[in-house]
């Protein structure tokens, strides 16, 4: 007795949804999560108030960072036996420091296809609205938490010519943008793009210590969520301050201060007054 031919593989969408404002949900993303099979979501009760509100019922997973290694194989599967998932975080376009990653690697390793629905992206809005150079930049996401795995972090990007955007949280901000001061420098231009696409969205574009300072002045700035748009080093005298301030934190730690900047001007150029106390 002949069997008929394998089911055809179903698609795995990967679909961007809002960061804020519910009318940045395009056509094509509604349409998506009307029609498959099942939705694997970052917090099903999150994506299930998002899908309330449009008039969608479709079974929900969860997927997260906590259970994704589990879960992949099983999805995989349902993918190969012809079903179609979609695959959407808590806000914005899916692995963009959301999970995922594991499942899209697993899908594409398998031979499944993988669709993306493009949308909103809290690091693309704040970068297009942030007025420092665009044509390169590099997304560095969340900063550790820890103080000091923080400022080792932005010693080492220091020198970088790039745009730099970070995501930051309510109750660090205050911190992180201090510890980029300190690491960038106070007159390193950057912008502060706050609940983005929401009622209280505010956008402020100043040098990294007049936005310590207002961070500091305005308890309203310390909350919600945070894009940080840092302009990067110039590759002239700015990325030798920059590599200078990284060179001497590190000999700091071993040297008397004033060998350690001596030796950091020696190495990368930078005018030694510039570094000398620069950790403090």
């Amino acid at each position: 007795m002949q069997t008929g031919a394998p089911p055809k593989a179903g698609t795995l969408h990967v679909v961007a949804t809002p960061i804020g404002h519910l009318g940045d949900l395009s056509a094509r993303a509604l349409e998506t999560l009307g029609r498959v099979d099942a939705i694997c979501a970052e917090d099903t009760r999150h994506t299930r108030q998002l899908l309330g509100h449009f008039g969608v019922e479709r079974p929900l997973l969860a997927l997260h960072e906590h259970n994704e290694d589990a879960q992949a194989a099983s999805l995989v599967e349902r993918l190969r036996s012809g079903q179609s998932l979609a695959l959407v975080s808590d806000a914005g376009t899916p692995l963009v420091s959301d999970p995922g990653y594991r499942l899209v690697r697993a899908a594409r390793a398998a031979g499944i296809r993988v669709s993306p629905v493009p949308g909103p992206c809290a690091a693309i809005a704040a970068l297009s609205v942030a007025g420092l150079p665009s044509d390169r930049f590099a997304f560095e996401g969340f900063l550790p938490a820890k103080g000091g795995a923080r400022r080792d972090r932005l010693a080492r990007l220091a020198p970088e010519p790039r745009t730099l955007l970070f995501y930051e949280s309510g109750h660090r901000i205050g911190d992180s943008l201090a510890d980029m001061a300190a690491a960038f420098g106070p007159a390193r231009p950057a912008v502060l793009a706050r609940e983005l696409t929401k009622l209280f969205e505010t956008v402020l574009g100043e040098t990294l210590a007049e936005l310590v300072q207002q961070v500091r002045d305005d308890p309203n700035q310390r909350r919600g969520e945070f894009v940080v748009v840092v302009q990067g080093a110039g590759e002239d005298a700015d990325g030798r301050i920059a590599e200078g301030r990284r060179v001497y934190a590190a000999l700091a730690a071993h040297l008397p201060p004033s060998t350690a900047a001596k030796v950091a001007a020696e190495l990368t150029g930078a005018p030694r007054k510039a570094l000398y106390g620069a950790s403090g």
